[in-house]
């Protein structure tokens, strides 16, 4: 994320977005998002807009963002807080728990 340090945006567990169809959840820091998405193309790439409801330290938060494809591994992105900050971002998949145990 350009908007903050890597070690903050992992302080209360790894930071994450998700998507599952039209929803779609997201981590970092001490904000928690929920998402409502809506399938887009951007640029001639495969995309999503959403907007988003949330918490950032118990207060309630919401805002808009965006992401794409980048290519078969990666998307970029980015995420808006309404009346406040934002920040681009990129995300890879996580590895699959098989590989983390080195089976």
């Amino acid at each position: 994320m350009s908007g903050w340090d890597r070690d903050a945006i992992d302080l209360v567990e790894p930071g994450f977005i998700e998507f599952t169809g039209r929803i779609g959840q997201f981590g970092f820091i001490a904000v928690r998002g929920w998402l409502d998405c809506r399938p887009v193309e951007r640029d001639g790439r495969i995309g999503v807009e959403f907007t988003w409801e949330g918490v950032d330290e118990g207060d309630q938060v919401s805002g808009r963002g965006w992401a794409s494809l980048a290519d078969d591994e990666t998307i970029d992105g980015h995420l808006y807080f309404h009346n406040g900050d934002d920040s681009s971002f990129r995300a890879k998949p996580f590895p699959a728990v098989d590989d983390l145990d080195g089976q």
